[in-house]
């Protein structure tokens, strides 16, 4: 006899749904408030009960984890998305605008990671190949379709952007990112 391994279940679609509101609440309150969140509020506010917010998120560090998470995968499910829907040029910059709104969620969450137990390097290091991953597409497919030069290295674009969130102390930094991404993108043009 061979000896079958269990198959992972799906989790049922209320338990899905459940976890998803947990997360978009979650979300909302770490950006207010950082990681000083009630997490039985938090269940209040999401319309579950604590069970139901702990069995999916046994620690605080673990719910801040999976927020964190689930922004990086939208971000890099976007370059999908986007690239089926939009010519080339047109994806790459909806994606860098969508870029510099995940900069300002992290840049507000970021205090709550850090006090993370053992820091959050190896959550940054496995959500940057992500990202990395979906702009060297957007990048490459825009270069093949000729709307960009092909000395563009896509790394350089995203470091343009975090740069102005790094540097930039007005609340505004995100307005001025976001007109970046126009000045970087006719700047990777081609030369006529």
């Amino acid at each position: 006899m061979t000896e079958s391994t269990p198959k992972e279940r799906k989790p049922r679609a209320d338990a899905q749904r459940n976890r998803e509101r947990i997360l978009e609440h979650a979300k909302a309150a770490f950006t207010r408030a950082g990681g000083e969140i009630s997490l039985e509020e938090l269940a209040r506010q999401a319309g579950v009960g604590a069970g139901t917010l702990y069995r999916h998120f046994p620690t605080r560090d673990a719910l801040l984890e999976s927020v964190y998470r689930a922004e990086v995968a939208k971000l890099a499910g976007e370059q999908h998305r986007l690239s089926e829907s939009h010519p080339p040029a047109e994806a790459l910059r909806e994606w860098m605008l969508l870029f510099v709104d995940y900069i300002a969620t992290k840049k507000i969450i970021a205090p709550a990671l850090n006090s993370m137990v053992g820091g959050p390097t190896k959550l940054f290091e496995s959500s940057g190949t992500q990202i990395k991953d979906a702009i060297h597409a957007l990048v490459t497919r825009a270069i093949e379709s000729g709307d960009i030069r092909p000395d563009i290295e896509p790394l350089d674009l995203l470091r343009a952007l975090v740069g102005v969130s790094n540097v930039a102390s007005a609340p505004d930094w995100q307005q001025s990112a976001k007109r970046l991404v126009d000045i970087l993108l006719l700047g990777s043009r081609p030369t006529q």
